[in-house]
């Protein structure tokens, strides 16, 4: 049979989030095996290039662009950079839409082999990047790296952006997913709340359930919540604590698959802190909750403190009183004996955007992601979403609102003290499993011991899959 675009495991999953049946397993079981290096699709030849063309596109053929919108929304899309692109490409028809459901709305047209050119590929229905990089259907960004920057022809626009965007957008060796926001992950609360009780930004464990203590004392509001139907905010913060705890090799063994990785003590010390924090200061109803819901909660002074990114504060524009006063801390040291020191932060490049191989045009839409890493694109974008990019200097001299502020301050000062980890976008099915058993753990359904056994098993399953293709992290 000729090899089809994805596996027999992610078109399971596929049709679980689309609520589609598929054949019996008979139907596919000779397109089961997935294969074990990304094929290599043919690249279409490059036109004439020239000073503003330095890629060669096509400048009378469409490119289809399909924004994710969540917490960005998509008027970043519309309002700044596809301008930009028609700027130079006045010719180049742009076919633009938008969709809360990436995986859904695409993932069929993957296997059509009619991808659109351009993808945002985010949110909860994201698709999963290992199964498409495995499968060759990201297209090489090499050449993006290697262009004349946007807004100087003597710059590459590798020289123009943050060195781990590359790292962190490379799978086996290739440059083929920009991962554009450079995220920041921490607890939020307002500002105003916290002036107006005088309290204070916890810095130590104790001072942080000392300060959840007091809130729910005084009975106005709920300390802590996080958004249940998405666990993957909680257990961010449990393996962010754990990485302070124990070093950033707490994470490294994780995402490569290490044998004892969940089990090891920082990991389960952070765990059970946490679910701790579960037992007794959770809002109400909490499991049951989405992002949206518990982040108007927070707006209402329904709750104290949450678990987010720096989406949020745009995400939320709509419904956030004028002086609320978005903020965000890192977490509080657990101990003195953190291997990481107060202030570290979980930050890395993310929100991902991909350049479909099997596409029509594929160079438009490497072309589209230069325009976004100009100067203008990026700090339009930064300024509209409060959010930092990854192009370097892209914030400067911009007026930034109190959460953006506050962000940026948290960068500054955690320097070269930042953690991340990649499991998440090399093996989604991992990443299920960990949400699932996280909001078991934050429910009081595991304790820690059986919630860190059950995701170690999934981690020893993939890892053992010869049919899942696997990504070192060194």
């Amino acid at each position: 049979m000729a090899h089809t675009p994805f596996t027999r495991r992610e078109l399971l999953r596929s049709a679980v989030l689309a609520g589609v049946l598929l054949p019996a397993a008979g139907a596919l079981s000779a397109c089961a095996t997935p294969v074990q290096e990304p094929a290599t699709p043919q690249a279409p030849a490059a036109g004439a290039k020239s000073a503003t063309n330095p890629l060669g596109i096509a400048p009378d053929k469409p490119v289809e662009i399909v924004i994710f919108d969540g917490g960005f929304g998509e008027k970043y899309a519309t309002d700044i950079h596809e301008p930009l692109l028609k700027s130079l490409h006045p010719g180049v028809e742009i076919k633009h839409s938008a969709t809360k459901e990436i995986a859904k709305t695409l993932q069929p047209r993957f296997a059509g082999g009619n991808p659109p050119e351009f993808i945002n590929n985010s949110g909860d229905n994201a698709m999963d990047i290992g199964a498409l990089a495995a499968d060759g259907q990201l297209y090489d960004l090499g050449p993006l790296l290697d262009a004349p920057s946007w807004d100087d022809p003597n710059v590459k626009v590798r020289d123009t952006i943050l060195p781990s965007a590359i790292e962190l957008g490379s799978y086996n060796g290739t440059f083929s997913v920009l991962p554009y926001a450079n995220t920041v992950w921490g607890l939020w609360y307002s500002s105003k709340l916290f002036n107006d009780e005088g309290w204070q930004v916890p810095k130590t464990w104790a001072e942080f359930t000392a300060l959840l203590d007091t809130i729910q004392k005084q009975g106005k509001m709920a300390p802590f919540t996080y958004a249940g139907k998405h666990p993957f905010y909680i257990y961010e913060t449990i393996l962010t604590l754990a990485a302070k705890i124990g070093g950033v090799d707490v994470v490294k063994n994780i995402d490569n698959l290490e044998p004892g990785a969940w089990t090891a003590e920082p990991v389960m010390t952070s765990a059970t802190a946490w679910a701790e924090i579960g037992a007794k200061y959770l809002m109400q109803g909490t499991a049951g909750l989405d992002h949206i819901q518990t982040q108007i909660a927070h707006n209402k002074g329904e709750v104290a403190i949450l678990p987010n990114g720096s989406w949020v504060e745009n995400e939320q524009k709509d419904t956030t009183p004028a002086d609320f006063g978005y903020a965000m801390f890192p977490l509080p040291d657990f101990s003195s004996s953190d291997a990481l020191p107060y202030g570290t932060v979980h930050s890395r490049p993310g929100e991902e955007y991909l350049v479909a191989a099997k596409s029509a045009n594929p160079l438009a839409g490497v072309e589209y992601m230069r325009a976004m890493l100009s100067v203008k694109g990026a700090g339009r974008f930064m300024e509209m979403v409060s959010t930092p990019t990854i192009v370097k200097g892209a914030g400067d001299g911009l007026t930034l609102s109190p959460g953006l502020q506050s962000v940026a301050d948290a960068l500054k000062a955690a320097g070269t003290n930042t953690t991340y980890f990649r499991f998440r976008q090399w093996y989604l099915p991992l990443h299920d499993e960990v949400a699932a058993a996280t909001g078991q753990l934050m429910n009081g359904r595991l304790t820690p011991k059986q919630w860190a056994e059950r995701i170690e098993k999934k981690a020893a399953d993939i890892k053992g899959d010869s049919s899942v293709v696997k990504f070192t992290r060194t």
